[in-house]
């Protein structure tokens, strides 16, 4: 009896081996070469203690299908869309729980041209199949051909930025375990590196891999404030999502990482199309704007931010997640190309980290994320039910159910949603002042308890 509950909105995860093991590994491989029939697809897997098993279980799974199997060994989640896309390949999946704790595995499905099987699109008619026992071995079976697309890839990433630009910057860099720093070593930039946790380490010895958790960030930002470096940078397990901190160690929300990044693409770009989640928004509508692009809100999601990036050629994308999607990349993301981008820009303006950044803080303070936790997943929707029938009595609030309750006033706005892997309630506001953000946030979080 397979948990049904791994089975997630953008891919699939559970506890190793309880809720995701190798035989189940192998019967999802097979529901996915039923669902999308491919010749060839690539495969890989992340730093996980339990990925090298579950590789070889999900590999045999394809290749009793029929299916080719371009075998990219252990690599980070973006290179896996690189590989599909760059490659022509027939889809991917990479066997990886991204910046879940240690205990976790799963794994993130594409099609063609990196597009992504979401719920949505795949995984629930996946999910049917490992259900019903779904098994088939074809008359001859698929064969195995290594490929190492490091190089490809870096010179692809590299292609964003004019490195003869880049000035010798002194960076603190926090690989949180996984790849992240092994593909910066290749690229050969005029830098002065300080690494952190640079050695992949699927044990996770300091705890759950998400730099976006604050109690992670501190380790970062005790070691910035000692070396003085022009900026600090963290990377979760899979090395698809990048944060920054200033020379101070502040922090400095993706939001705003969102917003300059939406600005540089625009001047680079006139009337360029950007695309971001709807949970902030205020600052990235303003700059994309102000430089004469445009902008298109969605639901959060990579299974949401592909599609929509292709349909509108957008050049540029981003999710307060941390994570960064760019047209040039097949409209997929990357975790890598933000910190070229990072060290281009600030290479170039002559300003500070802290500068490029402090109008931000100052004219769109956010909350960060807030979590509240929920007994368990069904309790999420009569929550943000009731959220929208009480702040929708009131003329002055403005109700989007693009993603979640969003809550608009001309003071503070806020969004409410539910998490797509924990029953987690998740809160997101932003304001035009600290007293209007503190006001806001305290209104929501009373009602929601």
């Amino acid at each position: 009896m397979i948990d049904q509950s791994i089975f997630k909105a953008y891919d699939i995860r559970g506890i190793y081996p309880t809720q995701l093991n190798e035989e189940l590994a192998y019967g999802i491989a097979q529901a996915y070469c039923k669902f999308l029939n491919p010749k060839t697809v690539a495969l890989g897997f992340d730093v996980r203690i339990s990925s090298p098993s579950l590789f070889e279980a999900a590999k045999q799974g394809l290749l009793d299908h029929g299916v080719n199997v371009i075998d990219i060994g252990m690599i980070s989640t973006d290179m896996l869309y690189f590989a599909v896309a760059n490659f022509g390949y027939d889809g991917g999946i990479i066997i990886s729980a991204s910046h879940n704790p240690k205990e976790y595995n799963g794994l993130k499905l594409t099609r063609e041209k990196a597009i992504p099987i979401s719920g949505d699109t795949g995984i629930l008619d996946i999910k049917d199949s490992v259900a019903a026992g779904y098994e088939y071995k074809a008359m001859e079976p698929g064969k195995v051909t290594s490929k190492n697309i490091t190089e490809y890839y870096i010179q692809k990433c590299l292609s964003f930025v004019d490195v003869s630009k880049i000035k010798p910057l002194k960076v603190v860099a926090n690989a949180m375990f996984g790849t992240a720093l092994a593909n910066v070593a290749h690229m050969k930039l005029p830098i002065q590196l300080t690494e952190l946790n640079e050695n992949p380490n699927g044990n996770f010895p300091k705890g759950q891999p998400d730099p976006l958790q604050k109690q992670n960030q501190q380790e970062t930002i005790e070691l910035v404030k000692k070396e003085h470096p022009d900026f600090g940078v963290a990377w979760d397990a899979d090395a698809d999502r990048c944060f920054f901190f200033d020379e101070n160690g502040r922090f400095i929300y993706p939001y705003y990482v969102s917003a300059l990044f939406s600005e540089y693409f625009c001047q680079k770009e006139p009337g360029a199309v950007v695309v971001h989640d709807i949970r902030l928004k205020w600052a990235i509508e303003d700059k994309v704007k102000a430089a004469g692009g445009r902008t298109v809100a969605i639901k959060a999601g990579r299974a949401y931010f592909n599609p929509e990036m292709i349909k509108q050629n957008a050049m540029f994308a981003s999710e307060t997640s941390g994570h960064y999607y760019f047209r040039d990349f097949f409209s997929s993301d990357n975790g890598l190309i933000p910190f070229l981008l990072m060290l281009q820009i600030v290479s170039q303006s002559g300003k500070k980290v802290s500068e490029l950044f402090d109008e931000y803080f100052e004219n769109y303070p956010v909350s960060g994320e807030v979590n509240t936790k929920a007994a368990d997943q069904s309790q999420v929707a009569p929550l943000l039910e009731n959220i929208e029938k009480h702040f929708a009595i009131n003329k002055d609030f403005l109700i989007d159910k693009t993603d979640g309750v969003s809550i608009e006033t001309k003071q503070w706005r806020a969004n409410v949603r539910g998490s797509n892997t924990e029953p987690l309630i998740r809160l997101n506001v932003e304001a035009r002042s600290l007293k209007d953000l503190e006001q806001g946030t305290e209104e929501v979080l009373r009602f929601i308890g």
